[in-house]
């Protein structure tokens, strides 16, 4: 995070960072349309720079948290150039690929890595001493729901698919940061899992997952008009609720589940480096898996149709 005042410019390369209504409300905006947003290592830490930072701003009280682009984010980047180049050692190698644990062996120096940039970042996010709002649209797919679950209130565009597929499509047992039973249900979450389907937006908001749905043309505004009243909302009340409500969720084991789940996560990635010889931590189509590639569109998990 940028040293100085807090209103020092800070040359984001991978989001927007915006304030309104004189400060109380800061806006991020992940900022990689060509890729839907997704979620390369710069990005992630960049967006935690920018969470810290308007938790450190006394003036802001509420955070929303969108995409530009045609999609809030498509989950974890798996390819691009700029993800290939900021892994590999080189002028454009990031930082963080030099350090904790990056220089261990396959397996260990993946259990670091996810666990400080996939899943302890996520816990931080949800722990933010600000009231967050995450503004969806589009596909929210796989470590997309890891940011908007990490959020305490959830604002859709009509249309919006929520969907993890790392199971059908990567032979992995969900994303890092696993809240699916907490917000899909168990037995939904394990039909979700199993099958790839997606849930819409209204789907979400009965499940009790979404907060608000509205028109794609009108996100934008009508998500900084929820904010609004929020931060109206004394600034200690609002923090004693969210402490209130997340405390009662761990008391009923959600940080132990996650913790839990977290290392499960990590055996499934022991075994496909185990099944390829160490050339891949994730099912391929070597190894029987379809090509993600070249996946077919998500369907809705209609009740009615097998």
């Amino acid at each position: 995070m940028a040293e100085g005042p807090l209103d020092t410019p800070v040359d984001y390369t991978y989001l927007r960072y915006e304030t309104h209504d004189e400060g109380t409300i800061a806006r991020i905006v992940l900022n990689r349309p060509k890729y839907r947003n997704a979620q390369n290592r710069g990005l992630l830490v960049e967006l935690t720079e920018a969470f810290l930072r308007a938790e450190a701003d006394d003036t802001v009280r509420v955070v929303i948290l969108g995409g530009a682009g045609p999609a809030f984010s498509s989950g974890h980047d798996l390819g691009s150039a700029e993800y290939r180049a900021e892994r590999e050692p080189g002028p454009d190698q990031h930082w963080s690929f030099t350090c904790t644990g990056a220089t261990y062996d396959a397996v260990e120096s993946r259990l670091h890595q996810e666990w400080h940039y996939f899943y302890e970042n996520t816990r931080r996010w949800r722990k933010l001493r600000k009231i967050t709002i995450a503004q969806v649209h589009g596909n929210v797919f796989s470590a997309a729901l890891m940011l908007t679950w990490a959020c305490d209130l959830v604002v859709a565009a009509e249309g919006t698919q929520f969907a993890d597929v790392v199971a059908t499509r990567l032979g992995m047992c969900g994303v890092e940061y696993f809240g699916h039973p907490w917000e899909f249900g168990p037995r939904k979450a394990k039909e979700l899992l199993l099958t790839g389907d997606c849930l819409d937006a209204e789907d979400a908001r009965a499940l009790g997952m979404v907060n608000k749905i509205f028109p794609a043309a009108e996100l934008d505004e009508r998500t900084l008009e929820f904010a609004r009243r929020i931060a109206q909302v004394p600034s200690m009340a609002a923090l004693l609720v969210k402490e209130s409500v997340n405390q009662s969720q761990d008391a009923m084991g959600f940080s132990t589940a996650l913790d839990a789940c977290f290392s499960i996560h990590q055996l499934g990635h022991a075994q496909w480096t185990y099944l390829s010889g160490g050339k891949s931590p994730v099912g391929t189509t070597e190894l029987g898996l379809p090509d993600w590639k070249s996946a077919p569109p998500v369907q809705r998990a209609d009740p009615y149709r097998p």
